[in-house]
Protein backbone atom coordinates (compact mmCIF):
# COMPACT_ATOMS: atom_id res chain seq x y z
CA UNK A 1 0.00 0.00 0.00
CA UNK A 2 1.75 3.36 -0.84
CA UNK A 3 0.05 5.24 1.79
CA UNK A 4 2.75 7.77 2.28
CA UNK A 5 3.04 9.16 -1.71
CA UNK A 6 -1.09 9.01 -1.86
CA UNK A 7 -0.86 10.92 1.84
CA UNK A 8 2.09 13.21 0.46
CA UNK A 9 -0.02 13.90 -2.73
CA UNK A 10 -2.72 15.29 -0.65
CA UNK A 11 -0.98 17.33 1.46
CA UNK A 12 1.49 18.83 -1.77
CA UNK A 13 1.50 22.58 -1.09
CA UNK A 14 -0.31 22.62 2.44
CA UNK A 15 1.50 25.08 4.85
CA UNK A 16 -0.43 24.83 7.93
CA UNK A 17 0.56 21.85 10.51
CA UNK A 18 -1.07 18.45 10.14
CA UNK A 19 -0.16 17.85 13.53
CA UNK A 20 0.75 19.62 16.47
CA UNK A 21 2.56 18.17 19.57
CA UNK A 22 4.18 19.34 22.82
CA UNK A 23 3.37 22.52 21.32
CA UNK A 24 5.10 22.14 17.98
CA UNK A 25 3.31 22.46 14.63
CA UNK A 26 4.74 20.00 12.07
CA UNK A 27 3.62 19.58 8.27
CA UNK A 28 2.54 16.26 6.81
CA UNK A 29 6.38 16.71 5.16
CA UNK A 30 8.33 17.55 8.25
CA UNK A 31 6.57 14.24 9.83
CA UNK A 32 7.95 12.32 6.55
CA UNK A 33 11.08 14.00 6.40
CA UNK A 34 12.74 13.50 10.04
CA UNK A 35 15.28 10.69 10.93
CA UNK A 36 13.07 7.24 10.73
CA UNK A 37 13.45 4.14 12.20
CA UNK A 38 15.79 1.34 10.67
CA UNK A 39 13.18 -0.86 9.23
CA UNK A 40 15.51 -2.86 7.46
CA UNK A 41 14.53 -6.38 9.84
CA UNK A 42 10.73 -5.91 9.37
CA UNK A 43 10.07 -8.24 6.59
CA UNK A 44 6.26 -8.13 4.91
CA UNK A 45 4.14 -10.15 6.85
CA UNK A 46 5.52 -9.91 9.91
CA UNK A 47 3.54 -9.17 13.34
CA UNK A 48 5.14 -6.04 14.71
CA UNK A 49 4.34 -4.51 18.33
CA UNK A 50 4.61 -0.51 17.82
CA UNK A 51 4.98 0.99 21.45
CA UNK A 52 4.15 4.37 20.65
CA UNK A 53 2.12 7.57 21.29
CA UNK A 54 0.74 10.50 18.50
CA UNK A 55 3.82 11.81 18.43
CA UNK A 56 6.14 12.39 14.88
CA UNK A 57 8.14 9.06 15.49
CA UNK A 58 5.00 6.88 15.98
CA UNK A 59 3.02 8.14 13.50
CA UNK A 60 5.94 7.91 10.50
CA UNK A 61 6.85 4.54 11.69
CA UNK A 62 2.77 3.51 12.26
CA UNK A 63 2.58 4.77 8.04
CA UNK A 64 5.98 2.93 7.51
CA UNK A 65 4.89 -0.09 8.74
CA UNK A 66 1.66 -0.10 7.00
CA UNK A 67 3.22 0.40 3.46
CA UNK A 68 5.44 -3.01 4.15
CA UNK A 69 2.32 -4.99 4.89
CA UNK A 70 2.80 -6.03 8.18
CA UNK A 71 0.20 -6.50 11.14
CA UNK A 72 0.56 -4.13 13.29
CA UNK A 73 -0.01 -4.09 17.02
CA UNK A 74 0.33 -0.64 18.37
CA UNK A 75 0.24 -0.40 21.94
CA UNK A 76 1.23 2.29 24.31
CA UNK A 77 3.23 2.72 27.86
CA UNK A 78 -0.08 2.32 29.89
CA UNK A 79 -0.41 -1.05 29.28
CA UNK A 80 3.45 -1.56 30.08
CA UNK A 81 2.11 -4.93 32.34
CA UNK A 82 0.27 -6.23 30.15
CA UNK A 83 2.65 -6.49 26.99
CA UNK A 84 4.25 -9.58 27.22
CA UNK A 85 0.83 -10.80 27.31
CA UNK A 86 0.05 -8.90 24.20
CA UNK A 87 3.05 -10.01 22.31
CA UNK A 88 1.92 -13.69 23.31
CA UNK A 89 -1.52 -13.50 22.12
CA UNK A 90 -0.54 -11.90 19.02
CA UNK A 91 2.29 -14.22 18.03
CA UNK A 92 4.88 -10.81 17.76
CA UNK A 93 7.66 -11.01 15.41
CA UNK A 94 8.99 -7.51 16.11
CA UNK A 95 8.76 -4.95 19.16
CA UNK A 96 9.43 -1.32 18.46
CA UNK A 97 9.85 0.66 20.78
CA UNK A 98 11.21 4.61 20.72
CA UNK A 99 14.40 3.90 17.89
CA UNK A 100 14.96 0.31 19.18
CA UNK A 101 13.62 -2.58 17.07
CA UNK A 102 13.89 -6.08 18.20
CA UNK A 103 13.37 -9.37 16.81
CA UNK A 104 11.21 -12.29 18.75
CA UNK A 105 12.21 -15.68 16.75
CA UNK A 106 9.51 -18.18 17.12
CA UNK A 107 7.60 -21.23 15.11
CA UNK A 108 4.12 -20.40 15.85
CA UNK A 109 1.47 -19.53 13.44
CA UNK A 110 -2.37 -19.35 13.07
CA UNK A 111 -4.33 -19.11 9.86
CA UNK A 112 -5.62 -15.98 10.44
CA UNK A 113 -2.25 -14.48 10.22
CA UNK A 114 -1.26 -16.61 7.15
CA UNK A 115 -4.47 -15.35 5.34
CA UNK A 116 -3.31 -11.86 5.37
CA UNK A 117 -0.18 -12.74 4.98
CA UNK A 118 -1.25 -15.05 1.54
CA UNK A 119 -3.40 -11.36 -0.02
CA UNK A 120 0.05 -9.11 0.89
CA UNK A 121 -2.80 -7.00 3.24
CA UNK A 122 -1.52 -5.43 5.97
CA UNK A 123 -3.22 -5.91 9.35
CA UNK A 124 -4.30 -4.28 12.53
CA UNK A 125 -4.53 -6.18 15.76
CA UNK A 126 -6.26 -4.38 18.62
CA UNK A 127 -6.53 -5.54 22.60
CA UNK A 128 -10.04 -5.53 24.17
CA UNK A 129 -11.13 -3.74 27.28
CA UNK A 130 -13.41 -5.20 29.01
CA UNK A 131 -13.59 -5.83 32.67
CA UNK A 132 -13.93 -9.87 32.56
CA UNK A 133 -11.28 -12.08 31.41
CA UNK A 134 -8.05 -11.82 29.66
CA UNK A 135 -7.89 -9.21 26.57
CA UNK A 136 -8.77 -10.67 23.38
CA UNK A 137 -6.40 -10.11 20.34
CA UNK A 138 -9.11 -8.71 17.59
CA UNK A 139 -7.20 -8.92 14.23
CA UNK A 140 -8.64 -6.42 11.12
CA UNK A 141 -7.61 -6.05 7.82
CA UNK A 142 -5.96 -3.23 7.52
CA UNK A 143 -6.03 -2.72 4.36
CA UNK A 144 -9.33 -3.38 4.23
CA UNK A 145 -10.29 -1.22 7.10
CA UNK A 146 -8.36 2.09 5.55
CA UNK A 147 -10.31 2.30 2.33
CA UNK A 148 -13.20 4.03 4.36
CA UNK A 149 -10.76 6.97 4.26
CA UNK A 150 -11.04 7.57 0.53
CA UNK A 151 -13.84 9.20 0.60
CA UNK A 152 -13.35 12.46 1.57
CA UNK A 153 -14.84 14.33 4.45
CA UNK A 154 -14.90 17.67 5.95
CA UNK A 155 -12.55 17.43 9.24
CA UNK A 156 -12.30 19.88 11.85
CA UNK A 157 -9.13 20.89 14.59
CA UNK A 158 -9.22 17.71 16.66
CA UNK A 159 -7.73 17.03 20.41
CA UNK A 160 -6.57 13.51 20.21
CA UNK A 161 -7.73 12.01 23.48
CA UNK A 162 -8.55 8.57 22.71
CA UNK A 163 -5.44 6.43 22.51
CA UNK A 164 -2.93 5.20 20.04
CA UNK A 165 -3.77 1.66 20.43
CA UNK A 166 -7.47 2.56 20.44
CA UNK A 167 -9.59 2.19 17.30
CA UNK A 168 -10.94 5.59 18.12
CA UNK A 169 -7.88 6.90 18.38
CA UNK A 170 -6.63 5.58 15.07
CA UNK A 171 -9.67 6.58 13.34
CA UNK A 172 -9.37 10.35 14.39
CA UNK A 173 -5.86 9.88 13.29
CA UNK A 174 -6.46 8.24 9.50
CA UNK A 175 -9.27 10.72 9.23
CA UNK A 176 -7.52 13.79 9.87
CA UNK A 177 -4.55 12.67 7.82
CA UNK A 178 -6.59 11.78 4.66
CA UNK A 179 -8.86 14.85 5.11
CA UNK A 180 -5.88 17.44 5.86
CA UNK A 181 -6.82 18.36 9.01
CA UNK A 182 -4.74 19.46 12.44
CA UNK A 183 -5.20 16.58 15.31
CA UNK A 184 -3.45 18.00 18.28
CA UNK A 185 -1.77 16.08 20.89
CA UNK A 186 -2.12 16.53 24.51
CA UNK A 187 0.68 16.50 26.81
CA UNK A 188 -1.92 14.81 29.50
CA UNK A 189 -5.31 14.00 30.05
CA UNK A 190 -6.49 15.83 33.16
CA UNK A 191 -9.20 17.69 32.66
CA UNK A 192 -7.01 20.16 33.43
CA UNK A 193 -5.00 20.15 30.92
CA UNK A 194 -7.47 18.87 28.32
CA UNK A 195 -9.46 21.92 28.68
CA UNK A 196 -6.52 24.78 28.65
CA UNK A 197 -5.44 23.06 25.27
CA UNK A 198 -8.70 23.54 23.46
CA UNK A 199 -7.99 26.97 24.63
CA UNK A 200 -4.57 27.21 23.35
CA UNK A 201 -5.23 25.50 19.70
CA UNK A 202 -9.02 26.55 19.67
CA UNK A 203 -9.61 22.39 19.08
CA UNK A 204 -13.32 22.44 17.40
CA UNK A 205 -13.72 18.50 18.54
CA UNK A 206 -12.95 16.98 21.56
CA UNK A 207 -13.59 13.18 21.19
CA UNK A 208 -13.99 11.80 24.74
CA UNK A 209 -15.60 9.03 27.31
CA UNK A 210 -18.74 9.67 29.95
CA UNK A 211 -16.42 9.18 32.49
CA UNK A 212 -14.02 12.06 31.65
CA UNK A 213 -17.28 14.21 30.67
CA UNK A 214 -18.46 13.54 34.20
CA UNK A 215 -15.15 14.35 35.74
CA UNK A 216 -15.46 17.76 33.74
CA UNK A 217 -18.48 18.46 34.77
CA UNK A 218 -17.86 18.44 38.59
CA UNK A 219 -14.46 20.01 37.92
CA UNK A 220 -16.04 23.58 38.11
CA UNK A 221 -14.40 24.79 34.97
CA UNK A 222 -17.13 24.61 32.26
CA UNK A 223 -18.83 26.64 31.17
CA UNK A 224 -15.71 29.21 31.71
CA UNK A 225 -12.67 26.97 30.70
CA UNK A 226 -14.36 26.36 27.32
CA UNK A 227 -13.34 28.10 24.46
CA UNK A 228 -15.97 29.38 22.14
CA UNK A 229 -14.14 27.41 19.10
CA UNK A 230 -15.26 23.95 20.75
CA UNK A 231 -18.27 23.19 18.38
CA UNK A 232 -18.49 19.71 18.64
CA UNK A 233 -18.22 16.82 21.76
CA UNK A 234 -17.89 13.58 20.73
CA UNK A 235 -18.68 10.57 23.59
CA UNK A 236 -18.48 7.00 23.73
CA UNK A 237 -16.54 4.07 24.75
CA UNK A 238 -18.79 3.23 27.93
CA UNK A 239 -22.56 4.17 28.81
CA UNK A 240 -23.31 7.76 29.37
CA UNK A 241 -25.83 8.87 31.90
CA UNK A 242 -29.02 11.27 31.77
CA UNK A 243 -27.92 13.71 34.63
CA UNK A 244 -24.90 14.17 33.42
CA UNK A 245 -25.51 15.02 29.60
CA UNK A 246 -28.70 16.99 30.97
CA UNK A 247 -26.00 19.41 33.15
CA UNK A 248 -23.51 19.31 29.92
CA UNK A 249 -26.39 20.47 27.67
CA UNK A 250 -27.69 23.01 30.37
CA UNK A 251 -23.89 24.58 30.80
CA UNK A 252 -23.01 24.65 27.22
CA UNK A 253 -25.96 25.49 24.98
CA UNK A 254 -23.93 26.09 21.74
CA UNK A 255 -21.50 22.83 21.62
CA UNK A 256 -23.05 19.86 19.89
CA UNK A 257 -23.20 16.56 21.52
CA UNK A 258 -22.61 13.37 19.38
CA UNK A 259 -22.88 9.77 21.20
CA UNK A 260 -20.72 7.34 19.05
CA UNK A 261 -20.92 3.83 19.29
CA UNK A 262 -18.38 0.76 18.59
CA UNK A 263 -16.74 -2.28 19.26
CA UNK A 264 -13.17 -3.12 18.45
CA UNK A 265 -14.60 -6.30 17.09
CA UNK A 266 -17.05 -4.58 14.39
CA UNK A 267 -14.55 -2.14 13.24
CA UNK A 268 -16.28 2.01 13.00
CA UNK A 269 -19.91 1.95 13.17
CA UNK A 270 -21.47 5.27 12.61
CA UNK A 271 -24.19 6.39 15.04
CA UNK A 272 -26.46 9.55 15.08
CA UNK A 273 -28.18 10.70 18.25
CA UNK A 274 -31.84 11.57 18.52
CA UNK A 275 -31.35 15.07 19.70
CA UNK A 276 -28.50 16.72 21.84
CA UNK A 277 -29.36 15.46 25.35
CA UNK A 278 -30.90 12.46 24.28
CA UNK A 279 -29.29 9.02 24.65
CA UNK A 280 -31.21 7.29 22.04
CA UNK A 281 -28.82 6.82 18.85
CA UNK A 282 -29.16 5.39 15.40
CA UNK A 283 -26.68 2.68 15.01
CA UNK A 284 -25.88 1.73 11.62
CA UNK A 285 -24.20 2.94 8.22
CA UNK A 286 -23.30 1.20 4.91
CA UNK A 287 -22.50 -2.69 5.41
CA UNK A 288 -23.97 -2.64 9.12
CA UNK A 289 -27.48 -4.23 10.01
CA UNK A 290 -28.92 -4.29 13.67
CA UNK A 291 -31.53 -6.34 15.28
CA UNK A 292 -32.54 -6.88 19.36
CA UNK A 293 -32.67 -10.11 20.56
CA UNK A 294 -34.37 -10.53 24.22
CA UNK A 295 -33.35 -6.77 24.99
CA UNK A 296 -29.59 -7.37 23.87
CA UNK A 297 -28.26 -5.53 20.65
CA UNK A 298 -26.44 -7.54 17.67
CA UNK A 299 -25.38 -6.29 14.95
CA UNK A 300 -23.98 -7.99 11.46
CA UNK A 301 -21.41 -5.52 9.79
CA UNK A 302 -19.06 -6.02 6.66
CA UNK A 303 -16.12 -3.83 8.61
CA UNK A 304 -16.08 -6.48 11.11
CA UNK A 305 -12.61 -8.47 12.72
CA UNK A 306 -11.25 -11.60 10.71
CA UNK A 307 -11.36 -12.82 14.45
CA UNK A 308 -9.62 -13.49 17.20
CA UNK A 309 -6.57 -14.35 17.48
CA UNK A 310 -6.47 -15.90 21.10
CA UNK A 311 -10.05 -16.73 21.47
CA UNK A 312 -13.27 -18.52 19.75
CA UNK A 313 -15.15 -16.35 17.00
CA UNK A 314 -17.89 -14.71 18.42
CA UNK A 315 -20.02 -14.31 15.63
CA UNK A 316 -22.85 -16.60 15.10
CA UNK A 317 -23.35 -18.73 11.66
CA UNK A 318 -25.05 -16.02 9.90
CA UNK A 319 -22.65 -13.46 11.28
CA UNK A 320 -24.34 -11.63 14.06
CA UNK A 321 -22.48 -10.57 16.63
CA UNK A 322 -24.13 -10.19 20.51
CA UNK A 323 -22.65 -6.79 21.99
CA UNK A 324 -23.64 -7.75 25.29
CA UNK A 325 -25.50 -4.28 25.54
CA UNK A 326 -28.55 -4.31 26.77
CA UNK A 327 -30.86 -1.86 24.97
CA UNK A 328 -34.33 0.28 24.75
CA UNK A 329 -35.74 0.97 21.64
CA UNK A 330 -38.08 4.37 20.28
CA UNK A 331 -38.56 4.53 16.83
CA UNK A 332 -35.64 2.95 15.43
CA UNK A 333 -33.32 4.28 18.06
CA UNK A 334 -31.54 2.85 20.74
CA UNK A 335 -30.32 3.46 24.39
CA UNK A 336 -28.19 1.67 25.94
CA UNK A 337 -29.24 1.35 29.56
CA UNK A 338 -26.28 -1.30 30.41
CA UNK A 339 -24.31 -4.58 30.06
CA UNK A 340 -25.60 -8.46 30.56
CA UNK A 341 -23.13 -8.87 32.96
CA UNK A 342 -24.34 -5.89 35.07
CA UNK A 343 -27.82 -7.19 35.70
CA UNK A 344 -28.26 -7.58 39.53
CA UNK A 345 -31.01 -10.04 40.51
CA UNK A 346 -32.32 -9.90 44.64
CA UNK A 347 -34.96 -12.01 45.57
CA UNK A 348 -35.66 -12.71 41.92
CA UNK A 349 -36.28 -9.05 40.94
CA UNK A 350 -33.96 -8.00 38.12
CA UNK A 351 -32.39 -4.31 37.27
CA UNK A 352 -29.72 -2.98 35.84
CA UNK A 353 -26.88 -1.38 38.56
CA UNK A 354 -26.97 1.83 36.13
CA UNK A 355 -30.43 2.89 37.66
CA UNK A 356 -28.69 2.74 40.88
CA UNK A 357 -25.89 5.00 39.86
CA UNK A 358 -28.27 7.11 37.49
CA UNK A 359 -29.75 7.89 41.04
CA UNK A 360 -26.66 7.80 42.98
CA UNK A 361 -25.47 10.77 40.75
CA UNK A 362 -27.51 13.03 41.26
CA UNK A 363 -27.02 13.91 44.94
CA UNK A 364 -24.89 16.56 45.46
CA UNK A 365 -21.21 16.17 45.20
CA UNK A 366 -20.82 12.86 43.65
CA UNK A 367 -18.72 12.65 40.64
CA UNK A 368 -18.88 9.18 40.23
CA UNK A 369 -20.56 6.24 41.07
CA UNK A 370 -20.16 2.17 40.63
CA UNK A 371 -23.18 -0.11 41.64
CA UNK A 372 -21.91 -3.48 41.90
CA UNK A 373 -24.42 -7.48 42.98
CA UNK A 374 -22.89 -8.93 45.62
CA UNK A 375 -23.52 -13.04 46.90
CA UNK A 376 -26.20 -12.07 49.75
CA UNK A 377 -27.55 -15.90 51.76
CA UNK A 378 -30.82 -15.24 51.67
CA UNK A 379 -31.79 -13.09 48.79
CA UNK A 380 -28.87 -14.58 46.33
CA UNK A 381 -27.36 -11.08 45.55
CA UNK A 382 -27.56 -7.73 47.12
CA UNK A 383 -26.47 -4.17 45.58
CA UNK A 384 -23.25 -2.61 47.02
CA UNK A 385 -22.32 0.93 46.00
CA UNK A 386 -18.98 3.65 45.83
CA UNK A 387 -19.24 6.66 45.13
CA UNK A 388 -16.34 9.16 44.49
CA UNK A 389 -16.41 13.06 45.71
CA UNK A 390 -15.98 15.88 43.66
CA UNK A 391 -12.36 17.50 44.28
CA UNK A 392 -12.60 19.64 47.21
CA UNK A 393 -16.07 18.49 48.81
CA UNK A 394 -17.78 15.64 50.53
CA UNK A 395 -20.30 13.65 50.00
CA UNK A 396 -22.60 13.71 53.71
CA UNK A 397 -22.79 9.56 53.40
CA UNK A 398 -26.29 10.24 55.66
CA UNK A 399 -28.09 12.41 53.57
CA UNK A 400 -27.23 10.41 50.30
CA UNK A 401 -28.62 7.06 52.05
CA UNK A 402 -31.73 8.98 52.73
CA UNK A 403 -31.73 10.08 49.06
CA UNK A 404 -31.69 6.94 47.75
CA UNK A 405 -34.43 5.62 49.94
CA UNK A 406 -36.32 8.13 49.05
CA UNK A 407 -35.92 7.49 44.79
CA UNK A 408 -35.04 3.64 45.01
CA UNK A 409 -37.56 0.86 45.72
CA UNK A 410 -36.10 -1.66 49.42
CA UNK A 411 -34.75 -4.69 46.81
CA UNK A 412 -32.90 -2.00 45.08
CA UNK A 413 -31.07 -0.12 48.01
CA UNK A 414 -27.42 -0.56 48.65
CA UNK A 415 -26.60 -2.87 51.59
CA UNK A 416 -23.64 -1.24 51.92
CA UNK A 417 -22.37 1.93 51.30
CA UNK A 418 -18.96 3.83 51.30
CA UNK A 419 -17.60 7.06 49.93
CA UNK A 420 -14.15 5.99 48.06
CA UNK A 421 -12.26 6.61 44.70
CA UNK A 422 -13.78 4.77 41.42
CA UNK A 423 -11.36 3.11 40.02
CA UNK A 424 -10.74 4.70 36.17
CA UNK A 425 -8.41 3.01 34.08
CA UNK A 426 -6.13 4.66 31.45
CA UNK A 427 -8.87 5.26 29.17
CA UNK A 428 -10.57 7.30 31.01
CA UNK A 429 -13.57 4.62 31.64
CA UNK A 430 -14.40 3.41 34.49
CA UNK A 431 -12.63 0.34 35.72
Amino acid sequence: MDILEKLSKRWNGIDYPFLIHKNNSLRFDEITNQQDINLSEVKSGDVVALIGDFNPQSILALLQLIEKNVIIVPLTVDTKAQHEYFFKSALVDVVIEGGNVKRFNHNQKHELIESLRSKEHSGLVLFSTGTTGRPKAILHDLTLFMQRFETPRPTLKTINFLLFDHIGGLNTLFHTLFNKGTVVAPNSRSVENILATCVEHKIEVLPTTPTFLRMMLMSGLIPKSVPKSLRIITYGTERMDQPTIDALCKLLPNIEFRQTFGMSELGIVRAKSKSNNSLFMKIGGEGVETRVVDNVLEIRSQTRMLGYLNAESPFDDEGWYNTKDIVEELDGYYKIIGRTNETINVGGLKFMASEVERVALQYEHVELAKAEAKPNPITGQHVELTVQSASNSAVDKVGLKMFLAAQLPNHMMPKRLKVASVSVGHRFKRA
